[in-house]
């Protein structure tokens, strides 16, 4: 199917969707900027409107869920595209693999495994997804050796990451028993953070890598507490930013603002944003 250049419409057919994907990346009166695109180069769009989404999502905005999944389903049809030029697969093959995969993985749903309870239902699942990376390992052929810590995306955001890493080691008994092992964990990295501090002052090598084996810990720690850091932390960020434009409020409404002000003031006036929040009048 192509698209009628002279009178392009919207529409709810996927079809008119990869017909105008088409056009974009058609030589001949395509989009400059469309044509000049490669995976590497649209990778960092799809993880953005893959945030954007989860944002929408957050927010309870279902306007701008509808937009962002379309801005993410364009990511999908962009990157298929681009396959298809280069007879690697397109747009139809990863529907087809999609949904194998959900027929495969669902035995309990489309085959003979009734019946089974939430817990059977995930030690099958991962059953199940063993076998595929097996095959998949088998199908690429010889390369480095196999690893308890493979299939963690490489593109993750880093506290993500290092949940799904300790996740994957613990299953195998690498990890600590107690929380309280890892409590006693992050008290001791951080007096590591503070003697690097000490020996090199801020902002040297040794000081990031000491810091990064802190934040690693505290990951660890929200996986012993079955919190999802990356959540936790997002979470923590939409506070912070909803008590500091509290307060930017208040400084403006008596004609000031943070560069004008001082720590004192705005300490001051975070702990009314802290006692507003739990009386519920800032939201």
């Amino acid at each position: 199917m192509s698209v009628d250049r002279a009178k392009p419409r919207p529409s709810r057919d996927i079809a008119d969707l990869l017909a105008i994907m088409a056009a974009l990346r058609d030589p001949v009166g395509g989009c400059a900027w469309d044509q000049a695109q490669s995976f590497a180069t649209i990778a960092p769009y799809t993880l953005e409107e893959a945030y954007e989404v989860a944002d929408a999502i957050a927010r309870g905005d279902l306007d701008d869920l509808r937009d962002e999944l379309g801005d993410l389903l364009l990511q999908v049809v962009f990157h298929a595209r681009m396959a298809e030029e280069e007879g690697a697969f397109a747009f139809p093959d990863v529907v087809e693999a999609i949904t194998a995969k959900l027929i495969r993985r669902h035995p309990h749903v489309f085959g003979d495994a009734r019946g089974l309870s939430p817990e059977a239902v995930k030690a099958q699942w991962d059953e199940i997804k063993a076998a595929e990376k097996a095959a998949r390992a088998e199908r690429r052929g010889p390369a480095q050796p196999s690893s308890v810590l493979d299939g963690v995306p490489l593109p993750l955001p880093a506290l993500t990451r290092a949940d799904k890493l300790t996740r994957k080691a613990a299953k195998v008994g690498f990890s600590w028993t107690t929380t309280d092992d890892v409590v006693a964990k992050v008290e001791e990295e951080l007096r590591e953070v503070r003697e690097a501090v000490r020996q090199t002052g801020a902002s040297s090598d040794a000081v990031a890598e000491e810091v990064g084996d802190l934040l690693f810990t505290v990951a660890n720690l929200a996986r012993h507490l079955e919190v999802d850091p990356e959540a936790a932390l997002a979470a923590a960020n939409r506070k912070f930013e909803r008590r500091f434009r509290f307060v930017e409020r208040c400084l403006a409404e008596a004609g000031r603002s943070p560069a004008t002000s001082d720590l004192a003031e705005m300490d001051r006036l975070w702990d009314v944003a802290k006692a507003a929040e739990r009386a519920g009048d800032l939201v």
